[in-house]
C-alpha cells in the first residue's frame, strides 16, 4: 500500500490541514490511521502537493488569528473514483518484516537472560495497545451493530488490531516457558 491510499482514506470523511492530518498518523492519537500506518511530516506535505497536483484533493486556504493560514485538504469526485478503484484491486498478503523476530532466530548466541528481557519489554507494550484499543471499543463502539456504515468499517479495523495485540500476548505466553 501506498502513501497515497493511507492519505485519501484518512480525508475522505474527515477533511484536514496537512498539519491535523500528520497528527493523525501518530498511533498515540485515538482513532487514528496511525495504529496501522505511518509516515512523517515530510512524507505527508509531499504527497499532499503530489495529490493535489494530480487533482484527486482540493484544498482551501483557511486564515488563523495570530497564525499562518492553513490549508484545508479535501478528497475530489477524481480522488474518491482512484480509492474506490484501488479498494476493489487485489492484494498480496504483508510479509512479516519483525525486527524481534530476527533477534529471536538467532537468539540462542545471548543470554537467556537477554531474551527474556527483550520479550517482557514488548509483552508490556503489546499489553498497553491492546489496552488502548479495547478502551476505544468501550468509548466509541458500545454497540456496533448501530453503528453507521462508516463507523463499522473503522470498527473493523479496530477488531484486527484487538486480535493482533491479543494474539501476540498469546504467542509470547507460549513462548516464554521455552527459554527456563
Amino acid at each position: 500500500m501506498s502513501l497515497t491510499y493511507a492519505i485519501l482514506s484518512a480525508l475522505i470523511s474527515d477533511p484536514s490541514s496537512g498539519y491535523d492530518l500528520a497528527k493523525r498518523f501518530n498511533a498515540s492519537v485515538e482513532g487514528s490511521v496511525g495504529f496501522f500506518w505511518n509516515a512523517s511530516f515530510q512524507q505527508i506535505y509531499r504527497e499532499l502537493n503530489r495529490l493535489e497536483e494530480k487533482e484527486w484533493l482540493q484544498s482551501e486556504s483557511v486564515q488563523q488569528e495570530n497564525r499562518p493560514d492553513k490549508r484545508i485538504y479535501t478528497v475530489t469526485a477524481l480522488g474518491k473514483q482512484q480509492l474506490c478503484q484501488w479498494i476493489a484491486e487485489s492484494e498480496e498478503m504483508a510479509p512479516i518484516k519483525d525486527e524481534l523476530l530476527i533477534k529471536l532466530y538467532a537468539g540462542h548466541l545471548v543470554s537467556r537472560q537477554t531474551i527474556v528481557t527483550k520479550l517482557e519489554m514488548h509483552y508490556q507494550q503489546h499489553q498497553q495497545r491492546l489496552a488502548i484499543y479495547q478502551d476505544i471499543k468501550c468509548q466509541y463502539f458500545k454497540n456496533p451493530q448501530t453503528l453507521s456504515k462508516t463507523l463499522k468499517f473503522q470498527y473493523m479495523t479496530l477488531l484486527r488490531g484487538i486480535h493482533y495485540e491479543a494474539g501476540w500476548l498469546a504467542w509470547c505466553n507460549e513462548i516464554t516457558p521455552l527459554l527456563k
